[in-house]
């Protein structure tokens, strides 16, 4: 079911469209809008590009047998890539609240079925990522 408030309001829509314009196109300036969490949003952003190859290496390290980055669409390594960098550096965050709301956010991008799959792809990771996280 695709959820029905604005994708506007959501700071983590708005993450994966900034990275996703930045990842794929060099050109791409990074404008982050007045928001509410305009230094969250900034900081997951700016974390994420600066940290990729530290996540691209957990990504690798955790779910080599469950994922092949070359066969998954750009969206969905978004998603994942800033998830993985929430999981790091923002240990203030559950990766319960963490996991839901990269979910919420993935309705707006990919159909439901990859939403399951990224669900126990993020649930994986963040069991070894975040040992003693409840």
């Amino acid at each position: 079911m695709k959820p029905t408030f604005s994708p506007k309001n959501n700071p983590r829509v708005i993450i994966i469209q900034i990275l996703y314009g930045k990842f794929y196109n060099d050109e791409q300036k990074i404008i982050i809008p007045k928001h509410r969490f305009k230094k969250f949003i900034k900081d997951v952003v700016l974390g994420t590009i600066e940290r990729n190859e530290i996540i691209l290496l957990e990504i690798k390290k955790y779910l080599n047998t469950d994922i092949n980055i070359e066969n998954h669409d750009n969206v969905f390594l978004i998603i994942l890539k800033s998830a993985i960098y929430e999981f790091l550096y923002k240990p203030s965050t559950s990766s319960k609240i963490i996991i839901k709301e990269y979910l919420n956010a993935s309705n707006f991008f990919i159909e439901d079925a990859k939403t399951k799959y990224l669900n126990a792809l993020l649930d994986k990771i963040s069991k070894n990522l975040r040992l003693n996280d409840e």
